[in-house]
């Protein structure tokens, strides 16, 4: 199965948080799983660490290779499709960060590791 975390699922997998399912956290250790993190999650994460609303164990830079290293979690590139989708999608969520990794998990036919249940508006696979 192909995973696309939500940017709070990589959140709390990275620091061991108990936050995340135990469903969420077994999915995204199962070997036989491809692991993603969309750049939007990762910008999102610079923000709110540049604007003291995040404090993360390690500097950013350094924090996240290894993260995504150590873990196997591939960062899922933004396509023109992925952006298209964006444009055209209802505005049931408002937030861009997220509109962005919704349309990734749908145009890559990826399930979407997220306790946020406005995701399902959007006919995405959700798993939590």
């Amino acid at each position: 199965m192909k995973l696309l975390l939500d940017t709070h699922a990589f959140l709390w997998f990275m620091s061991g948080d108990t936050t995340l399912s135990k469903t969420a956290r077994s999915a995204i250790e199962d070997e036989n799983n491809d692991i993603f993190v969309s750049p939007a999650s990762l910008w999102e994460i610079a923000i709110k660490t540049s604007a003291n609303k995040l404090t993360l164990k390690e500097p950013f830079e350094v924090l996240i290779p290894k993260e995504l290293a150590e873990n196997e979690i591939e960062l899922l590139g933004i396509s023109v499709a992925h952006l298209s989708l964006v444009s055209s999608m209802p505005f049931h969520h408002r937030d861009p960060f997220d509109r962005l990794i919704i349309a990734q998990s749908k145009v890559e036919q990826m399930t979407l590791v997220s306790v946020d249940t406005v995701f399902d508006a959007y006919e995405v696979t959700r798993l939590w």
